[in-house]
């Protein structure tokens, strides 16, 4: 792990609760696709967030940073963004990285900002191999939460075998996607998933329940499930 200074080259407003920011270290870095950094704030105050970005990226970091008024934590950090244009990062930590060289089907699955982590992971498979079976999954509150959905969109044009489910919890009138939750979206459309590497980015309730119902009803195998909660849960 290496601790480095990070000039601030971008902020972007994309809702009214996440913010891409986008890093620019003083110096190498290395990093495996779905593994997070640290901001440190103090010597005893490091904040995760995960990457959207690749390692292929070898100048910038993408971070996808929700944060508000009910979420003091990440305020905190684009604050401190967003007045200094500088910060310190801890690079890298987890251990729900992108495992190369498997040929099942994928299935990611991300909640909210959770997509961040699933973004690596998906251009990190997509690289290595275009062809694989991968399905990904989104869910917001509203849809104006999914924000790069249209980004998703265009890849699948691209990858043919790339299929992209967004989930919408509290849809207007216009919707006429998936609603609900993620979780009862994937049990809906898979009744077996032991062949299967799932990649899984939210709430950490939401992971220990995957892991229940995915493993206990599907067949799923906890070795190929995967996720920065699992640490910890």
């Amino acid at each position: 792990m290496a601790t480095l200074s990070c000039k601030v080259t971008s902020v972007e407003s994309i809702t009214d609760t996440v913010y891409r920011v986008i890093l620019l270290p003083d110096g190498p870095f290395h990093f495996k696709a779905g593994q997070y950094l640290m901001v440190v704030m103090d010597e005893r105050d490091k904040r995760p967030f995960s990457m959207a970005s690749t390692p292929h990226n070898k100048e910038t970091i993408e971070l996808h940073i929700g944060a508000s008024e009910i979420n003091l934590y990440a305020m905190a950090v684009m604050d401190r963004i967003l007045d200094q244009k500088r910060i310190d990062i801890d690079i890298p930590h987890g251990k729900a990285w992108f495992r190369e060289n498997s040929s099942n089907a994928m299935i990611l699955i991300a909640g909210g900002t959770g997509f961040s982590y699933t973004h690596s992971v998906l251009l990190a498979a997509l690289a290595e191999n275009p062809n694989r079976d991968i399905t990904f999954y989104w869910g917001g509150r509203q849809l104006e939460h999914l924000y790069d959905l249209g980004e998703l969109q265009a890849l699948s044009e691209n990858y043919p075998n790339l299929k992209i489910t967004p989930v919408v919890e509290q849809p207007d009138e216009l919707w006429r996607g998936r609603t609900g939750t993620v979780l009862s979206a994937v049990l809906e459309d898979f009744g077996d998933l032991s062949g299967h590497d799932i990649y899984i980015a939210g709430r950490f309730e939401m992971a220990k329940i995957a892991r229940e119902r995915f493993c206990n009803e599907r067949g799923g195998k906890p070795e190929q499930l995967f996720g920065d909660a699992y640490e910890f849960i």
